[in-house]
């Protein structure tokens, strides 16, 4: 998280500046990052409430840029955007889509977080992070490269998070039902396979100096198991790693964080692993070399080299 120096902070017009500017205004004090506002509209008028959120924030002593743009969808303007302006973190206001939209149509959040390759916020809630539960959710029984790396992440920018807020992590992971006809009999019980969860979780609570007490195993499905937890510790802020899958694998199976963004009652941090962020990156630039060819409207804002407030 200290490593982030430019935040790409999505604003909309229909939605209210205020939560999603408070997130961003918090974030850049703390890591001392440039603020890029985007406004996704596709029209030719000039978005005036750019220019009255650049010149609050240029105010209160942020560096800030704003830009108006359109290629073709919201999560496709963002990622274009980000990777133009080298973004380290997206910032977006996250509102439900009914269940039939999402029946009929992928939502434009769930592909902005199996696209974008960078670690995107989407708030939720009002509620200030200073003081509140951080929750990193992790899968402990995966335990490939991939998987660790992921889990490390996580658990990082959780205990970052809870550093600057003056919070507290909290690490969770489910873990499955026993089965008696498993071969490893550690898996018939469940005694002791919450036993070898809490075991792989060792090296995170000795990194990252988390008791036992906050530290939550529980037996059960993900996707209802996060928001439960989450709830139950009046979490303020959900971090949740992301296999990022597409295609036709992503549309059978479903990536948890899609499954648990509408019904979790937090925000909510979306993290990939490094190897995905490369490929994703590299779509990134292709899609950008083919959206040369064809128009795209942008309404540039003056650069105000301003430092962020302290």
């Amino acid at each position: 998280m200290h490593t982030i120096r430019n935040t790409l902070v999505v604003v909309d017009s229909q939605q209210s500046e205020e939560l999603i500017l408070n997130r961003a205004k918090m974030i850049a004090s703390a890591t001392q990052s440039h603020l890029h506002l985007l406004a996704c509209d596709k029209g030719d008028h000039h978005c005036a409430c750019l220019d009255d959120m650049q010149g609050a924030l240029v105010q209160e002593g942020y560096s800030v840029s704003a830009q108006q743009a359109w290629h073709g969808s919201s999560h496709k303007t963002i990622i274009a955007t980000q990777q133009a302006q080298g973004c380290g973190l997206v910032i977006t206001q996250h509102l439900s889509d009914s269940p039939l939209m999402k029946a009929l149509l992928t939502p434009e959040d769930w592909k902005l977080l199996r696209y974008c390759p960078c670690p995107v916020l989407m708030v939720k809630t009002p509620r200030p992070w200073t003081g509140g539960t951080i929750l990193a959710a992790i899968d402990a029984g995966s335990t490939d490269v991939e998987h660790r790396v992921l889990h490390s992440g996580v658990v990082s920018h959780g205990y970052d998070i809870a550093a600057l807020a003056g919070g507290t992590l909290h690490i969770m992971s489910a873990h499955p039902y026993p089965m008696l006809s498993a071969p490893d009999p550690v898996l018939q019980l469940k005694e002791s396979i919450e036993a070898l969860y809490r075991e792989l979780c060792r090296t995170y609570q000795a990194e990252f100096d988390v008791s036992d007490e906050r530290l939550h195993i529980e037996e059960g499905s993900a996707d209802v198991l996060i928001p439960y937890m989450a709830h139950k510790l009046e979490a303020v802020l959900t971090v949740i790693g992301s296999v990022a899958r597409t295609g036709l694998s992503g549309a059978l199976i479903g990536n948890t964080v899609e499954m648990v963004l509408d019904t979790l009652d937090t925000d909510v941090l979306v993290l990939k692993p490094d190897d995905i962020i490369t490929h994703l990156e590299e779509l990134a630039a292709r899609s950008a070399s083919i959206s040369t060819d064809t128009a795209a409207f942008s309404w540039p804002y003056k650069h105000h080299n301003h430092r962020p407030h302290t």
